[in-house]
């Protein structure tokens, strides 16, 4: 499964989003740009598995970081809050998730937002869970 896929389009090539421009004008604009990071959810998953821990933090930025949290079937979830803001995309699996007094199941394609300091689980996990996690600011 691919999470972010860089495709490199010909002139006049239709793309995600449009038609690819010229290679003038994409060459001009990637000078000014930050460069495009991409990553394969198959190629986190590897190596979050190689480093033998839960969550694998793949992209950190000035505002914002990333990562990759595993949940397998039937196991606790260990968090405790977080002092940043979360969005939770559920790649694979199905749990519960508890954030404050409220719960919802989550499974592929389930997107949440946990506000900072709210205290929150993933609980009841029928199916091993794979979770995009998105920290603003940072996670410290």
């Amino acid at each position: 499964m691919c999470l972010i896929v860089a495709d490199r389009a010909e002139p006049g090539r239709t793309v995600a989003g449009g038609t690819a421009r010229s290679r003038a004008t994409v060459s001009s604009e990637a000078r000014t740009a930050a460069a495009m990071k991409a990553f394969r959810l198959d190629d986190l998953e590897a190596e979050r598995v190689a480093n033998e821990g839960a969550y694998l933090q793949f992209l950190r930025e000035r505002n914002m970081s990333v990562g990759l949290y595993a949940l397998d079937a039937g196991e606790h979830d260990p968090q405790k809050p977080h002092n940043q803001d979360e969005v939770y995309f559920v790649v694979s699996g199905r749990a519960s998730l508890t954030v404050g007094l409220e719960t919802t199941q989550v499974a592929r394609g389930s997107v949440v937002y946990v506000p900072a300091g709210v205290p929150h689980k993933f609980h009841h996990i029928s199916e091993d869970l794979r979770v995009l996690v998105v920290f603003s600011p940072p996670e410290a």
